[in-house]
């Protein structure tokens, strides 16, 4: 039967003591008493593997071949298999004859054994959550770790581009972006280009809550209709920048020598074809047009 993990071992008379008795003061050492002939130990040592493997080191496994170990058989008195005993200190603990269900094994244990802590997040995942939720310079401290093991990394660089983007750096975050040279994170890239686009441009333009004063007194106001989405788009949000500029379009084609026209297109190609929005408005406004 073959073993898993480091902390899975086949244990025999010659080092029994060694295995078992000295990893004991360290480890609790689980010892699985079988034989080849006994159907009931071929179900109970997987689950015990796996019980082994779940405890990530902090629990060994010794298995006890009965047959070709016949004097430690008769060291520990072994009468029916298969046995299971638990060892700490040097010393049998505890232990159960017969097959088991693995909630009772684990009952046994967890008196004796810590279970590990759970294993920590993934650092790109970390760096996605913080920026989610806007703590920039948490996820731009992240991912500077990240790329410093490894700065080909495509998904870190797209997001320390936006990183660097937030904070007004927009020069910097395009030579990132300029660095990504897989075609894995296509939309993402796209996404970040375009925010990137958008950002210098509403660098100039009045801020979004001004905007949205201006056109609550008049609806009318094509600038501010234009600027807002421009806001819009450099903020990701590309359903309401697209709505407002295809309605610009709808209702004053020449605005600005057809500028809303233009930006829908510098949309659609920043985005890409395979953007469910560009999709969806790129109909629109063939429809619009003709």
């Amino acid at each position: 039967m073959s073993q898993a993990t480091p902390y899975i071992f086949d244990a025999t008379t010659a080092n029994f003591d060694q295995l078992v008795i000295e990893n004991s003061f360290h480890k609790p050492v689980l010892v699985d008493f079988w034989a080849e002939w006994c159907a009931p130990c071929k179900v109970l040592m997987p689950m015990l593997q796996q019980i082994t493997e779940s405890y990530q080191g902090e629990l060994l496994l010794a298995k006890v071949d009965c047959d070709a170990e016949q004097d430690i058989v008769a060291r520990f008195g072994i009468r029916s298999l298969p046995t299971v005993v638990l060892f700490k200190d040097g010393q049998p603990v505890d232990g159960f004859a017969g097959a088991q269900p693995e909630s009772a094994v684990r009952t046994l244990l967890e008196p004796h054994v810590q279970m590990p802590p759970p294993a920590a997040a993934d650092p790109l995942e970390q760096a996605e959550a913080a920026f989610a939720e806007s703590h920039f310079a948490e996820a731009e401290a992240i991912l500077q770790s990240i790329l410093g093991e490894d700065n080909t990394n495509a998904k870190a660089l797209i997001l320390y581009a936006r990183c660097l983007a937030e904070r007004g750096e927009l020069g910097e975050a395009r030579t990132v972006l300029d660095a990504v040279k897989t075609d894995e994170h296509k939309a993402a890239l796209a996404g970040a280009k375009a925010q990137l686009t958008f950002l210098s441009q509403a660098a100039d333009l009045p801020d979004a809550a001004d905007l949205k004063a201006r056109l609550a007194k008049e609806p009318g106001d094509d600038e501010a209709v234009y600027q807002l989405a421009i806001q819009q788009l450099a903020r990701q949000q590309y359903e309401a920048a697209l709505e407002a500029l295809l309605k610009l379009f709808v209702r004053n084609r020449s605005y600005s020598e057809g500028l809303p026209h233009k930006t829908l297109l510098q949309v659609f190609e920043l985005l890409g074809n395979e953007h469910p929005l560009v999709t969806t408005y790129r109909r629109k406004l063939f429809a619009a047009l003709y």
